[in-house]
């Protein structure tokens, strides 16, 4: 089996006296296991990075959440203290990998952050502390210590039929998870809804016209890719459409499909 290769975007962090650029280990354990890849961690560098040189040599991107949230003048609002924490060299290395990416049809799939980052990287705004807002639930995880407990699955959405997620999990209702105050206000023109929760809120979305695969969802699949269906299925599909973009870069499809 053809092994794709998938650049993993990367958090800055201090710790220890050092700058680090890492990724949590959910995300590199499902690309590894469920979605049968080999995950690199892309550091963010911003600008200093030769992209299209990093594209060139891999079959898929996985952009994962983090507690950072996009910094605000990036979708033209005001930043205040409660936007906090901001990871300013992630998002001068996301957003144009995002359109590069889409750009060159490579997969890509985002996760949480990284839906948010899909969003504004194509001219979207995001909604911030949606909590506050009438009508909607507490999308924020539970407070809690355990991961498993945060982490927990929470609430359904509901999947639009026919769409690039309602092939995949074959349902118009899943179940999932919510760790986020932030989420998608006005959806980018190039975008669509694929799921949303029950108080409106946008939980899923893709590139209408992509030439490759790309789907972004607001909850964390990964965490739960080893043993719920519907999470090992999008990742089952991200690796199916990575290890499709490998054989077609190498110029094997052909040989392969005999």
């Amino acid at each position: 089996m053809v092994v794709p290769v998938i650049l993993v975007s990367s958090d800055v962090r201090p710790l220890q006296g050092y700058t680090w650029h890492a990724a949590p280990q959910p995300y590199l354990e499902a690309a590894l296991d469920r979605a049968g890849a080999l995950p690199l961690i892309l550091p963010s560098f911003g600008d200093r990075l030769a992209l299209d040189a990093a594209l060139d040599r891999v079959d898929g991107v996985l952009v994962t959440g983090s507690r950072s949230n996009v910094h605000p003048s990036l979708y033209g609002a005001e930043a205040s203290e409660r936007d906090e924490p901001f990871d300013p060299a992630r998002d001068a290395t996301t957003l144009p990998l995002i359109r590069r990416a889409i750009e060159r049809g490579i997969p890509l799939l985002c996760i949480c952050r990284g839906l948010q980052e899909l969003n504004v990287a194509l001219g979207g705004t995001l909604g911030r502390e949606i909590q506050d807002e009438d009508g909607r639930m507490d999308h924020r995880a539970p407070d809690s210590e355990e991961q498993e407990i945060r982490f927990a699955i929470r609430h359904p959405v509901m999947v639009r039929a026919g769409g690039c997620l309602g092939r995949i999990v074959e349902t118009d209702s899943i179940d999932v998870n919510s760790l986020h105050r932030q989420a998608v206000a006005r959806l980018a023109d190039a975008l669509q809804v694929e799921a949303s929760a029950a108080d409106g809120t946008i939980e899923a979305v893709s590139v209408q016209n992509a030439p490759g695969f790309t789907l972004g969802v607001q909850w964390h699949p990964e965490y739960w890719a080893r043993t719920d269906g519907p999470s090992s299925r999008i990742f089952g599909a991200f690796g199916d459409a990575a290890r499709a973009y490998a054989l077609a870069r190498n110029g094997v499809f052909g040989r392969a499909a005999e």
